[in-house]
């Protein structure tokens, strides 16, 4: 298959509207706008239903690239994949991660192993009702193996993080489906995040062969026994199809990243965010192992479903005013940022079957010197 190189930026924001530091990367010649395959983004929302800060941010960055591609708007978002996370508390900070990605004729010289690529696939639309069920578990399974030959990966083992963006219901979309006489997961908005999250994380562990096909709707955020250890899902009243994005090494990579994971059993687990920098060359901050630079650190962050860590209550499920899942990626944002030296990092809340009850997978990317 033809090599490819690829490439990340990370670009802080001032707000979700903000693309000038994008728009100054592209004018310097880092980066070429035909390039772009994925933008990855957290900004600062409350990660909830009401949260039109992606919304806003990728009509931002729509509107703002269009022009350079000569493309409408809307044919740039179809044309790359655009996931938008709500919650920066705490130490998070706002900004977006460019991914690109272009062919070359052959690998550099001395560039030896598997390196970092990227593939990009869409579900079908879905209807409401089959948000949370089956047939978005069966929907993600195949669009994620068609994402792993887009990116030239073959063994699982290989796969390190994969995002998904995932559509929730509205009152809309509920009453769409009473109307055919069908009934939804849930008639609760912010209860189908989760149903949406976590049908799309168990396709993830379908496709890669975590666990077995023969899982149906009642599994959907019943079986925490069930998990991918490498999904990150993110849902958003934007949209209603499933944008995929897999992230692993091959060697038909000729990129200078490498990317390796590790999963964190519960919210306070240091090691398991050591393990995955050791993954890719690196140690807690500062990093300063020789030839090797971080670039960015992806992790999924949930209350523990059981009200406890190691032993003791937590009350993040008992809060009335905040939510746990922005309770949640504030801790694990905050323990994670210690480590890496920096509070740029993508921390998304909600960890239903990404990774174990109260944990999820930690992704850590790095820049390699060639």
């Amino acid at each position: 298959m033809p090599t490819s190189s690829v490439g990340v930026f990370k670009i802080a924001t001032r707000g979700p509207g903000d693309v000038s530091g994008l728009m100054t990367t592209i004018d310097s010649g880092a980066i070429d706008p035909s390039s772009i395959l994925a933008i990855l983004g957290k900004t600062e929302g409350n990660g909830g239903v009401n949260d039109f800060t992606r919304e806003y941010a990728v009509a931002a960055l729509c509107t703002a690239l269009a022009p350079r591609l000569g493309l409408s708007a809307h044919e740039v978002e179809q044309r790359i994949a655009f996931v938008m996370s709500g919650g920066t508390e705490g130490v998070l900070s706002p900004h977006i991660t460019v991914f690109t990605r272009q062919e070359v004729d052959r690998r550099p010289a001395g560039l030896s192993g598997k390196r970092l690529s990227i593939g990009m696939a869409h579900t079908r639309d879905f209807l409401p009702e089959e948000l949370g069920r089956s047939a978005q578990i069966a929907e993600t399974a195949k669009a994620v193996t068609a994402a792993m030959a887009d990116a030239g990966i073959a063994d699982p083992a290989d796969v390190h993080f994969v995002q998904i963006k995932c559509p929730l219901l509205t009152s809309e979309r509920v009453d769409a489906a009473n109307a055919r006489g069908n009934k939804t997961a849930t008639t609760s908005a912010y209860s189908s995040m989760a149903y949406s999250r976590g049908a799309s994380a168990l396709g993830v562990a379908v496709a890669l062969g975590e666990i077995g096909s023969d899982i149906g709707d009642d599994d959907v955020l019943r079986r925490y026994d069930l998990f991918s250890k490498v999904a990150s899902t993110s849902s958003g009243i934007e949209l209603m199809h499933n944008v995929i994005i897999v992230l692993g090494n091959s060697a038909a990579s000729a990129s200078a990243f490498e990317i390796g994971h590790a999963v964190m059993d519960d919210a306070i687990d240091a090691p398991a965010v050591v393990a995955a920098l050791k993954s890719v060359g690196l140690g807690i901050a500062p990093q300063s192992a020789e030839g090797r630079e971080l670039v960015n650190i992806f992790a999924k962050a949930e209350a523990s479903p059981d009200g406890s860590v190691r032993g003791f209550r937590h009350t993040m499920l008992e809060d009335t005013d905040i939510s746990s899942t922005r309770h949640a990626r504030a801790a694990v944002g905050g323990l994670i940022a210690g480590l890496a030296g920096t509070g740029a990092i993508y921390i998304s809340g909600g960890a239903e079957h990404q990774g174990p009850a109260g944990g999820g997978p930690v992704a850590v990317i790095a820049r390699l010197a060639i």
